[in-house]
């Protein structure tokens, strides 16, 4: 058995993941896991990934949670361009920095942007105040000029001249509040220049490809209770 990928284009890290193999040509089978359903609570899934989360990789015996771990994963197994992890120490070292900021950071306000926005009204049918909307959009607005300020700067990717995995993995964080109808690129021509670098870099066709799914995030159907009942415990955990 080749290469399995345990995905949902629906997760943001997912579409990074989906969108590196594909780019890179890493021959892979998809596993499509879909999260709306709740198929990441199953048993069969716990037996790939006891976590019980989305992304998963399976390569014959080995299997691999995180999304960080996976990327990092095909980029030494599959000896891709040298500027998605650069070797150059102090490269690399940009590249790690973003990537151990963003999980606490604008992982967690683009997250919540987009659930607080869209899914909870929308397809758990449950309100959300306004105070928490703002207080959420505020958080959201305060980790995207720091990633302009801090990561961007003013070259033309996060870790230099060349698309590396933090800009893969910042890109796709930023269409989930894209998703819901935020305009995080509005006001921001630095960044809304380095989006149009990275779909020029990653390829239009399979941009959109991968974010087809978060774009329509509006108009799903409201979740039936059963559903309702087992995704809402974890939804509230993964977005505190």
């Amino acid at each position: 058995m080749g290469l399995e990928l345990y995905l949902d284009l629906l997760s943001q890290p997912c579409r990074a993941i989906y969108i590196f193999a594909k780019k890179n040509g890493i021959p892979f089978e998809l596993r499509t896991v879909d999260l709306i359903k709740g198929q990441h609570l199953s048993d069969a899934f716990s037996q790939v990934n006891p976590l019980k989360k989305v992304p998963a990789l399976k390569d014959g015996d080995f299997t691999l949670s995180e999304s960080v771990a996976i990327l990092l994963y095909l980029t030494h197994k599959y000896k891709v361009p040298d500027h998605w992890y650069p070797q150059d120490l102090q490269a690399r070292a940009r590249v790690d920095e973003y990537l151990a900021w963003q999980h606490t950071t604008l992982r967690r306000s683009c997250l919540r942007a987009l659930w607080h926005k869209v899914m909870f009204p929308v397809f758990l049918g449950e309100p959300v105040s306004p105070q928490t909307l703002a207080a959420t959009l505020a958080e959201l607005d305060v980790n995207v000029q720091l990633l302009e300020d801090k990561f961007l700067q003013n070259k033309a990717f996060l870790a230099g001249p060349h698309i590396s995995l933090a800009d893969l993995v910042a890109i796709t964080e930023l269409m989930h509040p894209v998703g819901a109808g935020c305009q995080v690129f509005k006001g921001r021509p630095k960044l809304a220049a380095w989006r149009n670098r990275m779909e020029a870099a990653v390829g239009e066709d399979l941009f959109q490809e991968a974010h087809e799914i978060i774009l329509k995030a509006k108009d799903f159907p409201p979740a039936d209770p059963t559903t309702k009942q087992k995704l809402m415990p974890r939804v509230l955990a993964m977005i505190q």
